[in-house]
């Protein structure tokens, strides 16, 4: 059961996430409109998962892209639907909460 959630947030390391987060990352924040009309971090766009595909040209040349959720579901989800579409520079930061810590740190 462990080894599942510990694949699932595979690839998030703080380390590259600070280093993605002072490079000026493209954030995306991958929950619901609600969700992030509720709070996000500044300068996130919004494109929910299950909008995702349908947005694939926002990605195009952007160096470093975080994604983030709620909890890290959606935004493993979210990499591994960029990364099959070609786009490899993602990092899956997990939580909205672990890149205000990483933000604040």
């Amino acid at each position: 059961m462990f080894r599942i959630f510990k694949n699932l947030f595979a690839g998030t390391h703080n380390g590259s996430l600070k280093e993605a987060l002072s490079n000026g990352a493209y954030l995306v924040d991958v929950r619901t409109a609600a969700e992030f009309a509720d709070g996000s971090i500044q300068n996130a766009v919004n494109i929910p998962l299950d909008k995702l595909v349908s947005q694939l040209s926002k990605f195009k040349g952007k160096k470093n892209i975080v994604i983030f959720c709620r909890s890290g579901v959606r935004s493993s989800q979210a990499k591994r639907i960029l990364e099959s579409n070609g786009i490899q520079n993602v990092i899956n930061a997990g939580s909205l909460n672990n890149v205000l810590k990483a933000i604040n740190q």
